[in-house]
């Protein structure tokens, strides 16, 4: 029996929509061979939370764990108290130690320890008139000692307080090259382009992308050693392709290309990008079944997988791109993953119902609500919530 939903447009119209049928993606996947992957898991809020709590009492600690399961049963790496997890939009650095805190203990538990990256950046340091390149340094440190403290590795996050200080690409050396020649373990560079975060605009030192390209890639060749990979997240496949083929032997890139990432974990003759994703957490049996067919050499089957999943990761990421946590967490709650929509600091409230009943359909079309009469009935509660008809 077909499953429908009357769902709303823009225009104010509505659309008798029919589902599919669900994907057959896998239920549980070992860890690709062929490229290393890693999710950004978003957090779960509680239902009863209201904004004058101290964050880390609104978060659900429970689902929240549970979903960093979900995760590696799929075969990925976690990568923890990241913008996914609106780290700098609702999650502060105290409620970050805690949550980075449970999922290292959660890894170490079910032996994924070496499947966890956690977020280290300067958010828990108050900029002032008075504040220096030292006082970030410090800062940036006092989170990496705190990673790997916890036996996690470190995903070096682009810092706003460096963005904002910083008057020259030699006071970001200053700073990246103080904190690499501390850590025990090579780390992930994250440069986090201004379309997710506006706050970093200019960062490395130029508002010139490839001029602040070549910035950073003079620091990554003189500290390679200390420098696993690159995580790039311009939303530019050139770009990263540009970039990637610059890179010094034994530092690889991780795009964090959320239009382009087929071709871009694809690769071509020079190359290919591993992956560090926000959408990953949204698409994980999708892109597991993908990363197993690309493992066995079945390109087609990886391409026509993992394409099916482009126009609904586009949608998620549209501008304002920084509001891609809504349409996670959307996701999440259409296939039972959280029992209600809510996001810390009201954050469901940043998209439109009718940009919602979108992302309803295009998940659909690639086979990613696991439960169509479940995910139809959350569907008709958001509707009914936003005043409309169900």
């Amino acid at each position: 029996m077909s499953v429908h939903i009357l769902l709303p447009g823009e225009d104010g119209s509505h659309v008798d929509y029919t589902l599919h049928a669900p994907g057959n993606f896998p239920q549980t996947c070992q860890p690709p061979s062929s490229r290393r992957v890693y999710a950004a898991a978003h957090i779960v809020s509680r239902a009863d939370a209201h904004a004058d709590q101290p964050v880390a009492e609104q978060i659900d600690w429970e689902a929240t764990g549970a979903y960093r399961r979900h995760l590696w049963s799929l075969g990925f790496s976690v990568a923890e108290a990241m913008d996914t997890a609106q780290r700098g939009m609702g999650l502060d650095w105290e409620t970050a130690r805690a949550l980075i805190r449970r999922s290292a203990s959660e890894a170490h538990a079910i032996g994924a320890q070496d499947r966890l990256a956690c977020g280290a950046g300067t958010d828990q340091l108050a900029v002032s008139a008075t504040t220096t390149l030292d006082d970030i340094c410090a800062a940036y440190e006092e989170q990496c000692a705190f990673i790997e403290g916890e036996g996690s590795r470190i995903i070096l996050m682009a810092s706003r307080a460096l963005a904002a200080l910083a008057r020259s690409p030699e006071d970001y050396a200053r700073v990246y090259e103080r904190v690499l020649s501390q850590v025990r373990q090579p780390v992930i560079l994250h440069w986090l382009g201004a379309m997710f975060d506006p706050a970093l605009t200019g960062y490395w030192g130029s508002e010139q992308l490839d001029e602040a390209m070549t910035i950073c890639l003079d620091l990554i060749q003189r500290h390679a050693a200390k420098i696993d990979g690159v995580k790039l997240s311009l939303l530019s496949a050139e770009r990263e392709i540009a970039m990637r083929r610059r890179l010094p032997a034994g530092v690889v890139m991780y795009t964090g290309d959320d239009f382009n990432y087929v071709g871009l974990i694809r690769g071509d003759a020079q190359g290919y990008s591993h992956a560090l994703l926000g959408i990953f957490d949204a698409i994980a049996p999708a892109a597991a079944a993908a990363l197993q067919a690309l493992d066995q050499g079945d390109i087609t089957t990886y391409e026509v997988l993992l394409a099916s999943t482009v126009s609904l990761s586009r949608h998620i990421f549209q501008a304002p791109t920084y509001y891609y946590k809504t349409g996670v967490v959307f996701l999440a709650y259409l296939n039972g993953h959280q029992p209600h929509f809510r996001m810390v600091g009201g954050l469901e409230n940043a998209r439109s119902l009718a940009h919602l009943a979108q992302l309803f359909m295009l998940a659909d079309q690639a086979g990613l609500l696991r439960e169509p009469e479940l995910a139809v009935e959350r569907m008709q509660r958001v509707i009914a919530t936003h005043g409309g008809e169900a």
